[in-house]
């Protein structure tokens, strides 16, 4: 059974940092792809990040590019958000989600996974 265990969320302020993981179980990260979602009150649910394991490319939103960084401990089976510089536009909830399979630059953002972890809170004060 796949599961996954989003933490690392909490309160912040602005220009602060947090470091999000996810630890994923009954899977191994030799061809998935594991993305990171938010979901900020009133808004749809966004994509964030993306790695894709088959080729290791790395996506990002444009409106966290440069500011945060996704990796992975292959050995841990742990995904990390790291987010620096955060804004309060970034308070959203956060979700790990992950897919067998490749995801490219047309369809990273795409919110159809088929496994997803519960969310952790994210809130940046100002």
């Amino acid at each position: 059974e796949v599961q996954l265990q989003a933490s690392g969320g909490g309160l912040v302020q602005a220009g602060g940092s947090l470091r999000l993981s996810c630890a994923a179980s009954g899977f191994s990260f030799d061809d998935v792809a594991i993305g990171w979602f938010r979901q900020a009150p009133g808004k749809e649910l966004e994509g964030v990040s993306c790695f894709s394991s088959s080729d290791g490319n790395t996506y990002y939103a444009d409106s966290v590019k440069d500011r945060f960084t996704i990796s992975t401990d292959n050995a841990k089976n742990t995904v990390y958000l790291q987010m620096n510089s955060l804004k309060p536009e970034d308070t959203a909830v956060y979700y790990c989600a992950a897919e067998y399979g490749p995801r490219d630059g047309d369809n990273w953002f795409d919110t159809g996974m088929d496994y997803w972890g519960k969310g952790t809170q994210v809130t940046v004060s100002s």
